[in-house]
């Protein structure tokens, strides 16, 4: 059987990302044109338009794109898709500039030229437009609490659209080396390998027990399991790329059948949207070559914002055939003392009392604050990485950072 085709009606992969002459001449370029300074969220987004990754995406959406996407989940074209990719920018710096001038993208944080776009259109997002987004894509306007709203009601008030030359993975290649792949590496790899029918497990975690049972569930029944790791910026707390991949390696070294799972990571910023992050995840992982993606409880949630299981129920919502790749559902998984295992809620008779419920939030927590870890949490070469690298942690401001983070969300 062949992989599943790209995400879009051309049905291929579509990287933006330049190289060569033409790498060299669009940059020359870019250094004579207008500069916009983006943030790190915008600058990941470029980068998996740069990979393909975000296949069949040509550039930031104008504003037919934005409303179709946030009412109706579809671009002006038809095409299906869960979450907006935007650019913002002052409506100073948007007003100065010319129906299809060209402008340079530089992230605001390492000052590197990332793109050249093509500035087809420009838009004002009110702050009722704000709110429409925020109310269809994270379901609540808290600005407090929650990160994506926050981030989206913080931007500025005009919206940049048109087609885009990526210039640069930013420094992704070289500081995750291990790690990055590229949706045409992925595919070349999974077909060397003759799979076709392959489970992502999505993941800012560590693996423990519950994550581990998970993805044993979809090698199972699948070709492998691919534990696709987020490596763009995420919230303070969260355990650092290369830590995670340490752990991760070591557990599949240890405990997984050789060449069952692979890890790789991908250079995109959480948004905290649960169930349409859900979409968006199951969508670039389509274009990375996954048949499916394993959906488990509060996939990519914040808070109490959402269900358990509403990223699960959303792929029954949205139109038939939106997406080639499926989601694979599984119900809320622990350590159960009395069946003396890894179970779900679907095979395990017993009461609360005799589960250990697992979760990455606790975790962190307990390690974070120096509490002992209950056995069968996680798998013990594991927990060494980690508390090593907490350890490390010289501070009590560090740990402070750490401590609080958990305390104030609980994200899976």
């Amino acid at each position: 059987m062949a992989l599943v085709k790209p995400h879009g009606k051309k049905k291929k992969l579509m990287p933006l990302l330049l190289s060569g002459a033409a790498l060299a001449k669009e940059l020359k370029k870019a250094k004579t044109l207008k500069q916009l300074k983006i943030s790190s969220r915008e600058t990941s987004d470029l980068v998996m338009m740069g990979i393909g990754a975000f296949t069949p995406l040509t550039g930031f959406m104008g504003k037919k794109d934005w409303k179709g996407v946030c009412g109706k989940y579809k671009m002006a074209d038809g095409t299906f898709w869960p979450i907006p990719i935007t650019l913002s920018c002052d409506p100073a710096f948007g007003n100065s500039l010319k129906k299809n001038e060209e402008i340079t993208l530089v992230d605001e944080e390492s000052g590197e030229i990332m793109a050249t776009m093509k500035v087809t259109e420009k838009y004002l997002m009110s702050k009722a437009d704000k709110e429409f987004e925020c109310k269809n894509v994270f379901r609540t306007l808290d600005m407090a609490e929650h990160p994506g709203v926050k981030k989206v009601m913080g931007q500025p008030e005009m919206n940049l659209a048109g087609p885009v030359k990526v210039v640069s993975e930013a420094h992704y290649p070289t500081q995750f080396k291990e790690l990055y792949m590229t949706p045409a590496q992925t595919r070349k790899m999974f077909e060397e390998k003759g799979w076709s029918k392959i489970a992502a497990f999505q993941t800012r975690n560590p693996m423990h027990r519950s994550h581990e049972f998970l993805a044993k569930i979809a090698i199972e029944t699948m070709d492998g399991c691919f534990i696709h790791q987020i490596l763009g910026k995420l919230k303070e707390g969260d355990i650092p790329a290369d830590v995670r991949a340490k752990a991760i390696n070591t557990l599949m070294d240890k405990y997984f059948v050789k060449d069952s799972a692979l890890q790789a990571g991908y250079p995109m910023e959480m948004r905290y949207a649960g169930p349409r992050e859900a979409l968006l995840h199951a969508l670039f992982r389509q274009n990375f070559g996954c048949s499916h993606l394993i959906v488990g409880r509060d996939h990519a949630g914040v808070g109490d914002y959402y269900g358990p299981f509403d990223a699960q129920k959303i792929f029954d919502e949205i139109p038939a055939g939106s997406l080639e790749t499926q989601p694979l559902k599984i119900d809320h998984t622990f350590y159960c003392f009395k069946c003396d295992g890894m179970a779900s809620m679907r095979t395990c008779p017993h009461q609360k009392e005799d589960r250990l419920m697992l979760s990455g939030t606790k975790l962190r927590k307990m390690l974070s604050e120096g509490e002992n870890v209950p056995d069968h949490f996680s798998r013990p070469e594991v927990l060494e990485i980690l508390k090593a690298y907490y350890a490390g942690l010289t501070t009590k401001v560090e740990i402070k950072l750490h401590s609080h983070a958990e305390g104030t969300h609980t994200q899976k």
